[in-house]
């Protein structure tokens, strides 16, 4: 099947029928008033009716495919290059430090758009920046490498 909105609405309809079974576990009401299923509860059954009312407005009026939706050529290539880089920075920060791995991270994101000086400069500075902010101005503790950035 080729149709994107009917199968958006059942990956949002299993989503909010395993929320409404985990909700099902949680007390709906308490002495001292509501508890904390209520709310779960609720909005998961409303996600559920509105699932299902998104899958039968897909198979009946908006026809959107796959091919209408998902990227193509160039705008694919970006998108790949910023999940390339985001599991790359994963990958690799905690043996490369913040400051390389946001760097390399930066560099791929900015040189799609950008001469490389300048997409290295503003990689570096950034990267640089960010560090000093969070480790030395916020107290909180970055990973760095065996230079101690």
């Amino acid at each position: 099947m080729q149709n994107a909105g009917v199968w958006a609405g059942v990956m949002f309809l299993i989503y909010a029928s395993g929320m409404f079974w985990q909700a099902l576990s949680l007390k709906y009401y308490t002495p001292f008033g509501p508890g904390p299923g209520l709310f779960p509860r609720w909005l998961s059954g409303m996600l559920i009716v509105v699932s299902l009312l998104f899958i039968w407005q897909s198979i009946k009026e908006d026809v959107i495919t796959f091919r209408d939706i998902f990227p193509t050529n160039k705008a694919f290539v970006n998108v790949a290059s910023v999940w390339g880089a985001a599991i790359g920075f994963m990958l690799i920060l905690n043996f490369v430090g913040f400051i390389t791995a946001s760097s390399l991270l930066l560099f791929t994101l900015f040189i799609r758009g950008y001469c490389w000086k300048t997409s290295l400069a503003l990689a570096v500075g950034t990267s640089v920046f960010m560090f000093l902010i969070f480790n030395n101005a916020f107290g909180l503790p970055l990973p760095v490498n065996m230079w101690g950035w």
